[in-house]
């Protein structure tokens, strides 16, 4: 199957590649260390020419040998590569947006080697407290298209992560998001506080520890925010209640247990119901599986796992830019 598109999810701290055939079809896959903050440094020939910037090493070494055998193959990126500390910025677009005003608005920049790279900007939801994200935009729009009319009305999509993004959609717009630091939150904690001290990982994931991390931030004792509940990892473990190796699994419960009673407040208030929507998560399998636990914890009705987000959304934004022909792409294995 002869490939028709370079699609790459280039982020902080990694460089995804995907070569795409004509129907939006994998057909290889390469992931490096190359974020934008973590670019290789060390010069060489690039296109015959001596070369020491990172972001052509870096680009070189995700898809240089796929350009060489297709020279024409068309290349799109998402990502923080489109950051204002990026290889080219591409300005934001503000909600709501969908694949059609993105696709319009891709950012181009000329490789070494001549192959011009288009980068998909990122959405900006302005309000008194505005926020942003990157790449993760392409996900979303990369699922929507399975989704049915009717589920997509009532659809929230969750992508966890170190910035956590929540968002709503509405016909087959990004309309607008919400973000949780939950997981960097986490690794501030576990590394340069006290409560790292006592910590000690384990061979595998405790769901116990975690389950009552998650009934703790919903509990009583939870009403007054995580910074009253935090330290209870430290207490736990000195009173013997919580040994070392439970301790990062029940911080972990905690922190996402807060978030998630956090996020079920702000969508009861917007609904104007008690009723929780459905939610569709994106991302690391083992990330949302914990999420999906503390979902079903806190009453959302039904949870499902998207696969494979961020290729079908670069593919359907490059059919969009007209970088590529229409085809369909067969749709994920999830029911809504």
């Amino acid at each position: 199957m002869q490939a028709q598109l370079i699609a790459l999810d280039w982020g902080t701290t990694s460089l995804r590649a995907y070569k795409l055939a004509q129907d939006g079809q994998v057909l290889a896959q390469r992931s490096l260390t190359s974020g934008i903050m973590q670019l290789p440094k060390t010069p060489r020939l690039v296109a015959g020419q001596p070369c020491s910037d990172g972001f052509e090493l870096a680009f070189d070494d995700a898809c240089g040998d796929w350009l060489d055998a297709q020279p024409e193959l068309p290349v799109i990126a998402c990502g923080m590569v489109g950051s204002a500390q990026g290889w080219r910025e591409a300005a934001y677009r503000e909600t709501p947006a969908n694949v059609a005003t993105l696709g319009s608005s891709l950012q181009i920049v000329r490789s070494r080697r001549g192959t011009e790279v288009h980068i998909v900007p990122g959405v900006i939801q302005r309000s008194t407290l505005p926020n942003v994200m990157r790449g993760e935009e392409t996900q979303v729009l990369g699922v929507l298209h399975s989704v049915s009319g009717e589920a997509a009305g009532d659809l929230l999509i969750g992508l966890p992560g170190s910035h956590s993004k929540w968002v709503q959609v509405a016909e087959g717009c990004i309309e607008r998001f919400d973000t949780f630091m939950t997981g960097e939150v986490f690794a501030v904690l576990s590394e340069h506080s006290i409560l790292g001290r006592t910590q000690q990982r384990g061979q595998g994931f405790d769901a116990a520890a975690f389950d009552r991390g998650v009934q703790v931030a919903l509990s009583a004792d939870g009403e007054s925010g995580p910074l009253s509940t935090i330290f209870s990892a430290r207490c736990l473990g000195l009173t013997g209640e919580l040994s070392a190796t439970a301790q990062p699994d029940y911080l972990s419960g905690l922190l996402i247990g807060h978030e998630l009673a956090a996020l079920a407040t702000v969508q009861r208030r917007r609904r104007k119901a008690m009723a929780l929507p459905s939610v569709l998560l994106i991302g690391n399998a083992s990330l949302c599986a914990r999420y999906q636990r503390a979902l079903e914890a806190c009453g959302f009705p039904q949870v499902d796992q998207a696969e494979q987000a961020t290729e079908r959304g670069l593919w359907q934004l490059a059919v969009a830019a007209g970088l590529v022909g229409h085809a369909a792409i067969p749709s994920p294995s999830m029911e809504l």
